[in-house]
């Protein structure tokens, strides 16, 4: 973040339980969307049957979804209430859900295992409180202002790093981009990939 009065910008980076959770429960679902983003690592794939019932799913999956990632910009209409054997980790409207709420049900110790595993090894990896991440932004940045000749503009980015099966970056959310884990980890290679993100954004 720059000084006052100059042009200000916020990464938030994370292996988010909720995150992790919900894509758990887009492949033992069967759930296709988002199309371009890849599965899981680990995770049993469901082949989604063809019909009204699988739809409905789907749709309620993909709202649940977009409030997960960007909670603030998709807020519930209704109250939301926990659901049973996620912990605290996932709330689900109060109407309009009665579908995915029975479909998730059965998922919910193995999906939270799996997200607990998957953050821990984050941790472990991201020196988290280091500076580290810090730094791998702040070069991207200052790299993209001595390209473009200015200053960059302000900005907030949320990056979520995943155990994903494929080496990319995607687009989840308006201000937020999915990340594999092999490549954050990656430090040459994730300079390259991010910095035509900075260059959208900044």
């Amino acid at each position: 973040m720059n000084a006052a009065g100059k042009p200000e910008w916020v990464v938030r980076e994370d292996a988010g339980l909720p995150v992790l959770i919900a894509l758990y429960l887009r492949q033992t679902l069967g759930v296709r969307s988002p199309d371009e983003l890849p599965h899981l690592r680990h995770v049993p794939a469901l082949t989604p049957p063809d019909d009204d019932d699988h739809a409905v799913l789907e749709r309620q999956w993909r709202a649940f979804w977009a409030m997960t990632v960007e909670p603030q910009a998709h807020p519930s209409p209704v109250p939301l209430d926990l659901v049973d054997g996620f912990e605290m980790l996932i709330a689900l409207p109060t109407e309009g859900f009665d579908e995915l709420r029975a479909a998730i049900a059965p998922h919910g110790p193995d999906a939270v295992a799996y997200a607990r595993v998957a953050n821990e090894r984050y941790r472990a990896t991201a020196h988290v409180g280091t500076g580290t991440s810090y730094r791998a932004y702040a070069s991207a940045i200052a790299q993209h202002e001595r390209q473009i000749g200015r200053r960059a503009h302000s900005f907030e980015l949320n990056i979520q790093v995943l155990p994903l099966t494929q080496r990319g970056v995607w687009w989840i959310g308006s201000l937020t981009i999915a990340v594999t884990d092999g490549l954050r980890g990656d430090v040459v290679a994730f300079d390259k990939a991010i910095g035509p993100v900075i260059a959208d954004i900044a």
